[in-house]
């Protein structure tokens, strides 16, 4: 079993998947890496079916990329993903992004929460993981995973309000994680996208947010350097939260 523990899955990059700029979107890139990881706990055992008869599921944290280069409309690339242990109540899982000859795209960590279906309450990964699956051993990691993001964005330019529609909901009927990640690109400009690619993005979700609740969002760029913008979706009701992302950019010049 162990052959398993790396899964492997190839993309073609769509026209719809692509910006104004032809580019791979930072949102579909982050979308290939949830379908992989999700295709890959299937096989390893504790996929969504595997944990909801435990009356468990999974819920993203965090997660981490670096970018070299985006993709274009047409291209094929190859991801790799594998499982890399636990830390304290997270699950993570690691991720490499490549051309087929082998070029660099991207490489992401990813750390995961499992939680009691019923009271919500969060579960202990080695523990349940080793149900479904005893040799699942941690590696070093090359690339650092998400840490808690604290920044500050109380003088900072503000959205407009945003009210969450059925388009954005996943099978749990909560917001689909990478619609945090596509709001917040909305917030750019046009002129800003067809000069910039992302370097970098890190995602920390804080709180579920439902159909009809309303959001606005926040960005700031950070003091220390300019190139990375921080955003904070909140939602309006209760002041709530729900999601920090911070993304680095480089001017094409740079790229």
């Amino acid at each position: 079993m162990i052959e398993l523990m790396q899964f492997e899955k190839e993309y073609a990059v769509h026209v719809y998947e692509t910006g104004p700029d032809g580019i791979l979107s930072i949102h579909a890139l982050f979308n290939y890496l949830q379908d992989i990881a999700s295709d890959h706990a299937i096989i390893l055992g504790f996929g969504r079916e595997a944990l909801m008869r435990e009356s468990r599921f999974w819920v993203l944290s965090r997660i981490y990329a670096e970018i070299t280069q985006m993709p274009k409309w047409e291209d094929r690339i190859v991801i790799t993903t594998w499982p890399n242990g636990t830390d304290k109540l997270f699950a993570l899982r690691n991720f490499e992004v490549c051309y087929k000859d082998g070029r660099h795209i991207a490489s992401a960590t990813s750390s995961w929460l499992i939680l009691d279906r019923i009271t919500k309450k969060i579960q202990r990964p080695d523990t349940i993981l080793s149900k479904f699956y005893s040799d699942l051993h941690p590696n070093q990691s090359l690339l650092r995973y998400a840490s808690k993001l604290d920044f500050h964005v109380d003088d900072s330019d503000i959205s407009d309000l945003y009210k969450i529609k059925v388009s954005d909901l996943d099978i749990n009927l909560h917001v689909n994680n990478v619609r945090y990640l596509t709001w917040v690109s909305d917030t750019y400009t046009l002129d800003f996208v067809l000069n910039n690619v992302p370097k970098s993005a890190e995602i920390n979700y804080l709180a579920e947010s439902q159909s009809g609740d309303v959001v606005i969002i926040k960005t700031m760029a950070d003091q220390a350097d300019n190139s990375i913008i921080g955003h904070s979706v909140i939602r309006m009701n209760d002041n709530k939260e729900l999601c920090r992302i911070r993304i680095g950019w480089k001017g094409l010049d740079n790229k």
